[in-house]
């Protein structure tokens, strides 16, 4: 049985690893004033912050709605017997919730609810991937991934708090805070949702090597097969100690990423993430 697995551009993985895992894309589309771009295909981090610096607005993003789930799944299903789909968080997003309404008038196509975003989306997809390969059958994948997905550990650290501010996500005062005592907010999603974990101060690079450490030791069980480092923006030393620190931890596979239009939308620049599957030995 030939199975596709697909996500949407919200999985923020460049075109050598979708290739690589053979992994489709629904994009979704980011609104800049009167114009609409696809994410993943048609505009890039720097146009969102050159936009948000303009305008003191963020971009708008446009949830998939079921008809277009509906095209997307029915294209796959030319080509493949059955359609695997890991979503967005059904906690961030409506479009969850439309993609399980298109694949509820079709055979064969089962909708993940990843409870996480950017390349936590990606390790799933991945694991879907390779369960496929396995030969095991379309329901079975769906069952097992979705059982998977409270092991996700995902979360990463936010340099200002701007971006989510401006996106209702922080009040004004814990804006001003922040700034003023130089917080490094660590953001990780739990249940499906994004809330504040840890607290950092001071320079990022020696934040993010702290954060790593932190969170390596609270989630200390990992998955080592494969881990993620996804930023929107970064210094080489923030990248550099990120990777080491997972280096260090014994990842096989360690891939470093850049986060795309939607997910930037609401981080801004200089947040960085480390990203793994907790449920190993």
């Amino acid at each position: 049985m030939k199975i596709a697995i697909s996500a949407e551009s919200t999985i923020d993985l460049p075109k050598d690893l979708l290739e690589k895992y053979q992994i489709n894309i629904m994009p979704y589309t980011i609104i800049l004033g009167d114009k609409e771009y696809l994410d993943g295909e048609e505009i890039s981090p720097k146009q969102i912050f050159d936009y948000v610096k303009e305008t003191k607005v963020l971009p708008k993003t446009a949830a998939i709605n079921a008809a277009q789930y509906h095209d997307f799944f029915e294209g796959l299903l030319k080509e493949n017997d059955a359609v695997v789909h890991i979503c967005l968080s059904s906690q961030i997003s409506s479009a969850c919730s439309h993609a399980k309404d298109a694949a509820s008038e079709m055979d064969n196509v089962f909708v993940v609810d990843s409870q996480s975003l950017s390349t936590g989306i990606a390790l799933l997809a991945i694991y879907a991937k390779q369960l496929a390969d396995e030969g095991v059958e379309p329901a079975e994948i769906y069952k097992k991934v979705q059982l998977r997905t409270s092991k996700v550990q995902a979360s990463f650290v936010v340099e200002k708090l701007d971006y989510l501010h401006k996106g209702g996500r922080c009040s004004a005062v814990a804006l001003l805070g922040a700034n003023l005592m130089r917080i490094r907010p660590q953001i990780i999603l739990k249940e499906g949702k994004m809330g504040v974990h840890r607290k950092y101060r001071g320079n990022m690079d020696k934040v993010i090597a702290s954060y790593c450490k932190d969170t390596l030791d609270e989630f200390a069980t990992p998955d080592l097969s494969t881990a993620f480092v996804t930023y929107t923006t970064a210094t080489e030393e923030m990248i550099a100690a990120a990777k080491a620190s997972l280096q260090e931890r014994g990842f096989k596979n360690i891939y470093e990423t850049v986060a795309g239009a939607t997910i930037t939308s609401h981080c801004g620049e200089n947040t960085l993430g480390i990203l793994y599957l907790n449920d190993g030995q």
